[in-house]
């Protein structure tokens, strides 16, 4: 195999609604640097798979509301290899997109697909365990997940439970692990059993296939997709795919990749890791991977002056100051057009505080 089969396909298209009011429908959280290091989640993502395959290599899939935010973050990246989604059809039809699109380029490709807006502090074991992937996607007709090893019963995850024989020789901690069943989010004392019995890891969203697996599967799984950008094949790659793209992609189904390929197949493959890895999905996973002050709040400004304030998540704009006193297990996140003010532990509340804000006062707040 040759680092040169290798593709990324970075999917940068969602809105992370649970990051309110800081991620907003024009400016969504993988584009804010939300980690108050200098760099978007987005520039993260890319940097990482740099060391994957060349930056010509890489493709960023988003909806054409963000073709200018990706542009200007990721200047490098060809201006042909960021795919513009005209609707939003989740995700199945926009992998086969771009997998459609990339095997007319290579014909051998080996693609990953990602999330633009996670976290991975062990990029080193992470990219060792990218690599192995993808010899094993090479070499077989396989369709992989990186599963990412559970460190608590988690019940806002999808969980995948896989046979603990290995499949190919592979050392019985790296190996490649057989999928029996993806499995839905579960309450707590399911996931509690979960995590005890060692089968299971957290579905992360991060896919390694080669393109022709993967064109086999939509064709025995979603006929109606593979058909449809199958169709697109004399226009890939010239000045007429836009124009394919615009008219036919609105009438692929809306389903993901989940329920359209992975939970039909039965070559299905994992790879446990641990990588140090959030999804970032709430404010409450910032602060528990973020840096902290001795009172256990993560604040991304100096000009702060809190007094019994512990266990909060502060979010300001740069140039702003703030007087804190007397909050325990807060956020206060301020997006200069609106302020949050809300407990930790209601944060799943928020995306519904959002819709409300929309239906009450319009739609600039969304």
């Amino acid at each position: 195999m040759t680092k040169f089969n290798n593709y990324v396909l970075i999917m940068a298209g969602g809105v992370g609604s649970r990051f309110w009011p800081k991620s907003r429908n024009l400016f969504p959280k993988q584009f804010i640097d939300i980690l108050g290091i200098g760099k978007s989640l987005l520039q993260l993502t890319y940097e990482r798979f740099l060391n994957i395959c060349p930056n010509e290599q890489i493709f960023i899939l988003t909806n054409e509301t963000y073709a200018d935010l990706v542009a200007e973050q990721l200047p490098e990246v060809l201006k042909e290899n960021i795919l513009l989604e005209p609707s939003r059809n989740n995700t199945a039809p926009c992998i086969a997109y771009a997998t459609y699109k990339i095997s007319k380029l290579n014909p051998d490709a080996n693609i990953i697909v990602a999330p633009s807006d996670h976290l991975i502090l062990k990029e080193d074991i992470f990219i060792s365990k990218v690599l192995q992937a993808l010899e094993f996607s090479f070499e077989n007709n396989a369709l992989l997940t990186l599963g990412i090893s559970p460190t608590r019963p988690d019940t806002g995850y999808g969980y995948i439970r896989y046979q603990k024989t290995d499949v190919t020789g592979y050392d019985e901690l790296n190996g490649v692990k057989k999928v029996s069943a993806f499995m839905e989010k579960p309450i707590l004392a399911k996931a509690e059993e979960y995590l005890k019995s060692g089968d299971y890891v957290w579905n992360a969203g991060i896919f390694i296939w080669s393109a022709n697996s993967l064109k086999k599967a939509f064709v025995s799984h979603a006929p109606e997709i593979a058909a449809l950008f199958e169709s697109g094949l004399p226009f890939y790659n010239t000045s007429d795919e836009s124009k394919f793209i615009a008219d036919h992609y609105p009438s692929s189904p809306n389903i993901s990749i989940d329920y359209a390929i992975l939970e039909k197949a039965d070559n299905v493959y994992t790879i446990p890791a641990d990588i140090g890895w959030s999804d970032l999905g709430t404010w409450a996973s910032l602060h528990a991977v973020g840096e902290k002050d001795t009172s256990n709040n993560m604040v991304n400004l100096n000009k702060v002056n809190l007094k019994d304030t512990t266990n909060c998540i502060i979010h300001l704009p740069k140039e702003k100051a703030a007087v804190i006193k007397g909050l325990d297990n807060y956020i206060v996140v301020d997006d200069g057009e609106i302020l949050l003010i809300y407990p930790k532990s209601d944060e799943q509340e928020i995306k519904q505080v959002a819709k409300n804000m929309v239906d009450e006062h319009g739609i600039k707040y969304a």
